[in-house]
């Protein structure tokens, strides 16, 4: 059995006293005596964690925040990335076809090039068949005059020779004549002719 001289509230029930927050204190008497609740730095333990769920949400919602800052700026450089490579993809693309454009290009121009230089030696060859024609025409042109001007003047000097050869014979004839016709035979050769007209 207790002793009910050392318990002044042996055998009867509890008080239950409701207070606030604000006037519970440091000390809390259990009866035997005087207990002190712990505290650092002038806070209270449900002060305290008051404190920890603060700084515990803090740096929850920092971290979320820097996780979802991290991840933003990762996910934007995943994208910035992925952008680069479309365009260079489509750089490639663009380099393909040029690269094929011009060589299609190069192409036809190596085959205008063999075109203009086989449309250069038809025509040359035909300039030189035209030249070769035009000169053999030219040969043939001068040929015909030269012998043209060879029968000139061989007909010139025929007829030279034969004026000379009428001149002479007109000459000597008239020397003949004068030699053996006298005016008495010529009056009666005149008389002759004019009967006989």
């Amino acid at each position: 059995m207790s002793d009910t001289r050392s318990d002044p509230f042996a055998g009867q029930p509890p008080e239950v006293l409701a207070t606030d927050a604000a006037e519970i204190t440091g000390t809390i008497d259990h009866g035997a005596g005087k207990h002190e609740e712990p505290s650092a730095f002038g806070l209270e333990p449900y002060q305290w964690v008051a404190v920890s769920m603060v700084i515990f949400i803090l740096i929850a919602l920092f971290v979320a925040k820097a996780h979802k800052a991290v991840t933003g700026g990762l996910d934007n450089q995943i994208a910035a990335i992925r952008q680069q490579l479309d365009e260079a993809k489509s750089l490639r693309a663009e380099a393909e076809a040029l690269r094929e454009e011009y060589a299609a290009k190069v192409a036809g121009a190596e085959k205008d090039a063999e075109a203009m230089l086989a449309n250069a030696q038809t025509e040359a060859d035909a300039i030189v068949a035209k030249a070769e024609a035009d000169t053999e025409a030219t040969i043939t042109r001068r040929k015909a005059m030269a012998e043209d001007k060879i029968a000139a003047a061989e007909r010139a000097a025929v007829d030279d020779l034969k004026a000379r050869a009428a001149n002479a014979a007109a000459a000597a004839s008239r020397a003949i004549i004068g030699e053996k016709h006298d005016a008495a035979s010529d009056a009666s050769l005149v008389d002759k002719t004019i009967a006989s007209i």
